[in-house]
C-alpha cells in the first residue's frame, strides 16, 4: 500500500500584527502627472487602465478637457491626443464606462458658469469624440450629478443648476440603442452623491441635499414590473421585519417641491437638441423606498471626514480618508451590507492611510476586487520644487478581498424578493443553476441511483474535535500535518459520505493529485478525512454547489464555515477561502467569535482574527461564558487573553455608571487594539444601539 498523501500544515494562531499582515501600498506615479483637480470624472475602464477628463485647477482658475490616462501596470501619467467632436471644457460633469470601449460623458458646467446637457462618446480604441443624434426631450443642464448605466440605460439623477444653484430632484434616462432620451420625474433632491443599480433596484446615496448639509439617508427605486419607467405608480405599502417596520409612503417629507423649470442659458456648448422639457414632473415610477442613518457602533461619522462611496460585492463602502481636521485614527472603511442594510466595519484609518497625504478621488474595477486612492504627498520636503502637493503622484492601491469581499462576479445574484432587514439571513447567493443540479444528487446511496462512485468518513461530530495544545507546540511553530487517509469504520468514524469521483477531480486539486498518483484511496474508493462530520459534508457540499451559503442541513451553522476556512487554507483553495472570510465577517456573533478568531488564526486570516478579536474585547463578558470560548484549547484561551491590552480593565460600579451616561464612544482608544473592555451592561447596550441606530421612512 502506497504512502497516504499529506495536507499542507497551518501556522498557529497569533493574537499580534505580524509582517504578513496586509497593509494598501502607496506608489508614486510617472509622466505627465495631471493636477489635483476639482469635480474632474476619474473613471476606471478596464486592463488596468483609469481616465481623467475635465475639472478645474484650483490654484490657476482653468477648467480643462483634457484626456488623461493612467496605466495601473507602469503607473505612468499621459496626456491622450484626441480627435473627432471633441467636447468643451467643463467640470462636474459625468463620465461613464459603457460596453468596455467607450466613455459617456453628459453635462457638466463650463468656464462661463454655463450648464450643459449635451452627450459626448469617447471611444477608448481610437480615442474619437463623437456626437450622437439624440431624440427626446433633452434634461436640463447640470453638474455634480450621479450617473448609471444599467441595461443599455443611462440613468441621471440629481445635481445643481441655474444661477443660484439649485439643487434637482430630477431622475430621467438616456436609452442608448435609440439614444432617446426619457421623460423627467422627480425623485430626490440631491448633489455629489453616487448612484448604482443592485438587485433591480436604482440606489442612491450621499451628497448633499437641499439644507446644504451631508446626507445621512439612502434612497432606492424599485425598477422591476417598470423596466422602461413607462408608468407612474405612487410608492405605497409597510414591509415588516424581525427587527424593524419600513414606511414607504412618507416621500414628501423627505423631497423637495417640484422646481420651476428653467430655460438653459446660450452658449457655446449647446446640448445635442434645441428643446428643453418644461413641464411640471411626476413622481417617479416605482415603489420608493428611504432609511435614514443616525449613530451605531457600526455606522461611519458620515458628517465628518472626505468621504468616498463605490459600489461593490453587493455593499456600499464608505471610505474615510485623512484631512487637515481629520486624522488616521478618524479614519475608517465601512461597507453598508444591501442585503441587509447594516453597516460592518471593515478597517480603521491606521491600517490603510499614512500620514502625511491626501486623498482626491477614489476608482473602483469593474470586478469590484481592488480600488485605487490618487492623490499628493504632503511631505514636500522630499519633494523637489514643492509641486507634489497639486498633483495627482501618489497611488493608493487597495485590495478589497483582503477585507472579505467577494468581487461582483460572486455578487450578481441579488435576491428577488424585497430587502429584508433580518440579520440571520445568509448573506450569499443561493444555490441556482447548475450547482442546484448537482446538489440533488449530493450525499445519496448507490442503491438511489444517484452514481455515487466515492465514499468520504470524518469525525463523528459528538466527538471533542478542538485543537489540542500539542498539535499547536511542534517544534516547528506549525500546526501538526492533518491528512486524509483510508481507515477501517471505528466508533470515532461517523457515517460514509456519497459523492462522486468526477466532481471531487475537477473541483478539489488535492483530490485530483492524490487520485492521480493513485494513492490508497484510489484502490479503496474510500478516504477518511480528521475534521468534524460537519465541517467535511459543508466541504464537500461547496465543491457540488459552489456556494457557503446557509441551508437548512449543509452548512448552516457559522462554526462550519469556520472550520471550511482551515480547509481552504490546508487545500489552498482561494474562492472558498474568501467565500468564507466574506460570511463569517458578517455573521460574527458572541456565540461564534471565539472559534472565529482561532480558526482565522489557524488559517493566516489577519484580517479576520483582528475582527473576531475586536468582537471578542467589546462583548468579552458575554463571550468568555459561551461554549465557543471554552472549546478552545489552553493556549488559544491565553493567546486570545493577551490580545486585550495592557492597560486594559474591567468597569464595574460608578465608574460602569458613568460609562452608561456618557456612551461607549466616550472612553477614547489608542488604537484598534487598545480597547478598554465594558461589563456586560454596556454590551446590552451596545447590542441595542446596533438595531436602534437608523430612522425608516
Amino acid at each position: 500500500m502506497q504512502e497516504d498523501a499529506y495536507l499542507m500544515p497551518t501556522s498557529p494562531a497569533r493574537g499580534r500584527r505580524t509582517s504578513t499582515d496586509y497593509r494598501p501600498s502607496i506608489t508614486k506615479a510617472q509622466g505627465r502627472i495631471p493636477a489635483c483637480l476639482v469635480n474632474a470624472s476619474v473613471t476606471y475602464c478596464s486592463n488596468d487602465q483609469i481616465y481623467a477628463f475635465g475639472g478645474f485647477d484650483q490654484y490657476t482658475d482653468e477648467v480643462y478637457n483634457h484626456v488623461l490616462k493612467l496605466d495601473l501596470n507602469t503607473l505612468r501619467w499621459e496626456l491622450v491626443d484626441n480627435y473627432g467632436d471633441i467636447p468643451g471644457v467643463r467640470m462636474g460633469h459625468t463620465a461613464t464606462l459603457y460596453q468596455g470601449d467607450k466613455l459617456i460623458v453628459f453635462g457638466g458646467e463650463n468656464e462661463h458658469r454655463e450648464y450643459l446637457s449635451d452627450v459626448v462618446i469617447l471611444d477608448l480604441n481610437t480615442f474619437t469624440w463623437t456626437l450622437p443624434d439624440i431624440g427626446g426631450l433633452i434634461p436640463r443642464g447640470r453638474a455634480r450629478h450621479a450617473a448609471v448605466i444599467h441595461e443599455d440605460k443611462l440613468f441621471i439623477v440629481g445635481g445643481v443648476t441655474g444661477e443660484n444653484n439649485i439643487i434637482l430632484d430630477d431622475l430621467t434616462y438616456l436609452d442608448l440603442q435609440t439614444w432617446t432620451w426619457s421623460r423627467t420625474w422627480s425623485f430626490t433632491a440631491r448633489f455629489d452623491h453616487t448612484a448604482w443599480v443592485w438587485g433591480n433596484r436604482l440606489w442612491i446615496f450621499g451628497g448633499l441635499g437641499p439644507d446644504m448639509e451631508r446626507t445621512t439617508d439612502i434612497w432606492w427605486l424599485d425598477l422591476k414590473g417598470s423596466p422602461s419607467l413607462a408608468g407612474v405608480t405612487t410608492p405605497q405599502g409597510i414591509v415588516d421585519a424581525p427587527d424593524v417596520t419600513i414606511t414607504m409612503a412618507h416621500i414628501a417629507d423627505f423631497m423637495s417641491s417640484s422646481l420651476q423649470q428653467l430655460s438653459p442659458r446660450s452658449g457655446d456648448y449647446p446640448a445635442n437638441s434645441g428643446s428643453v422639457q418644461g413641464r411640471r414632473k411626476p413622481l417617479a415610477p416605482g415603489a420608493i423606498s428611504c432609511l435614514r442613518f443616525h449613530s451605531g457602533p457600526h455606522v461611519p461619522a458620515l458628517f465628518s471626514g472626505t468621504h468616498f462611496h463605490a459600489y461593490a460585492s453587493g455593499v456600499l463602502l464608505d471610505l474615510i480618508t485623512p484631512s487637515e481636521t481629520v486624522r488616521s485614527h478618524d479614519c475608517n472603511l465601512s461597507a453598508l451590507e444591501l442585503n441587509s442594510l447594516r453597516w460592518q466595519r471593515l478597517a480603521d484609518g491606521q491600517e490603510i492611510f499614512r500620514p502625511g497625504y491626501r486623498w482626491h478621488y477614489c476608482t473602483i474595477n469593474e470586478t469590484g476586487t481592488k480600488a485605487w486612492l490618487l492623490g499628493c504627498n504632503l511631505d514636500l520636503t522630499n519633494a523637489p520644487g514643492a509641486s507634489d502637493e497639486n498633483h495627482m503622484s501618489e497611488i493608493l492601491s487597495i485590495d478589497l478581498e483582503k477585507y472579505g469581499l467577494l468581487g461582483n462576479g460572486s455578487s450578481l445574484d441579488a435576491p428577488e424578493q424585497d430587502v429584508s432587514w433580518s440579520s440571520d439571513q445568509p448573506t450569499s447567493s443561493s444555490v441556482s443553476g447548475l450547482g442546484a443540479d448537482l446538489s440533488t444528487g449530493f450525499d445519496q446511496s448507490p442503491e438511489s441511483g444517484s452514481g455515487a462512485d466515492f465514499a468520504i468518513t470524518a469525525i463523528r461530530d459528538d466527538l471533542d474535535c478542538s485543537v489540542s495544545d500539542d498539535m499547536i507546540d511542534t517544534p516547528s511553530g506549525s500546526l501538526s500535518q492533518s491528512r486524509p487517509t483510508f481507515v477501517e469504520p471505528s466508533a470515532s468514524t461517523s457515517a460514509p459520505i456519497h459523492v462522486h469521483r468526477l466532481i471531487l477531480q475537477l473541483r478539489w486539486p488535492h483530490f485530483k493529485r492524490l487520485y492521480s498518483a493513485q494513492m490508497a484511496e484510489y484502490h479503496t474508493k474510500r478516504m477518511h478525512i480528521p475534521e468534524p462530520y460537519s465541517v467535511v459534508r459543508a466541504f464537500l457540499y461547496y465543491l457540488y454547489t459552489d456556494s457557503v451559503a446557509g441551508h437548512p442541513e449543509y452548512c448552516s451553522s457559522v462554526v462550519d464555515v469556520a472550520g471550511m476556512l482551515v480547509m481552504a487554507n490546508l487545500y489552498d483553495m482561494p474562492k472558498l477561502r474568501l467565500l468564507c472570510v466574506n460570511r463569517l465577517s458578517r455573521e460574527l456573533d458572541v456565540e461564534n467569535a471565539a472559534i472565529v478568531w482561532e480558526r482565522a488564526g489557524r488559517s493566516n486570516e489577519h484580517w479576520l482574527m483582528r475582527r473576531a478579536a475586536q468582537f471578542c474585547l467589546t462583548h468579552w463578558g458575554r463571550v468568555v461564558r459561551t461554549d465557543g470560548f471554552k472549546s478552545l484549547s489552553h493556549q488559544s484561551l491565553i493567546q486570545l487573553c493577551e490580545v486585550v491590552d495592557t492597560e486594559g480593565r474591567i468597569i464595574a460600579g460608578p465608574e460602569l455608571e458613568m460609562v452608561s451616561a456618557f456612551g461607549a464612544d466616550g472612553l477614547g482608544t489608542r488604537d484598534s487594539k487598545s480597547s478598554r473592555q465594558l461589563g456586560s451592561a454596556a454590551d446590552e447596550s451596545e447590542l441595542d444601539a446596533d438595531d436602534e441606530g437608523m430612522e425608516l421612512s
